[in-house]
């Protein structure tokens, strides 16, 4: 009205400079790894059935062995599956790695947690 507004390709142009703005030398903004975020799902899924179990089995005083047991079979197959995840989630090409490299140890760990409970109790 007053020569104040704007064409359509000037808009356009601007919105164009305003993403490249926020982009890191005119490329796109990486998402994270969508298996590193399943993994780390499964890494907290698996902490909270294991320390469920452990704290049941503790207010009970040992006296649920069938369902401790069944869940506690649970997650280690769930750990096992968050490595399998991280591990797929490395592939994934122009992805941000960081849920991957968090959730690959944490599911290790776990595994390893797990296992160190099973041999304690044999012995």
């Amino acid at each position: 009205m007053f020569g104040n507004e704007k064409s359509a390709e000037q808009r356009q142009r601007e919105r164009e400079r305003k993403k490249r703005g926020t982009r890191k030398y005119g490329q796109a903004k990486q998402q994270h790894s969508r298996m590193g975020i399943v993994s780390c799902w499964m890494a907290l899924l698996s902490l909270l059935i294991l320390a469920g179990c452990i704290l049941y089995a503790y207010l009970t005083r040992g006296g649920t062995v069938g369902i401790v047991g069944g869940l506690a079979v649970v997650s280690p197959v769930l750990s096992a599956c968050g490595v399998r995840f991280a591990i797929k989630g490395f592939r994934e090409r122009d992805r941000r790695y960081i849920f991957c490299k968090i959730g690959l140890p944490v599911n290790i760990l776990m595994l390893i947690v797990f296992c160190a409970i099973l041999i304690g109790g044999l012995s």
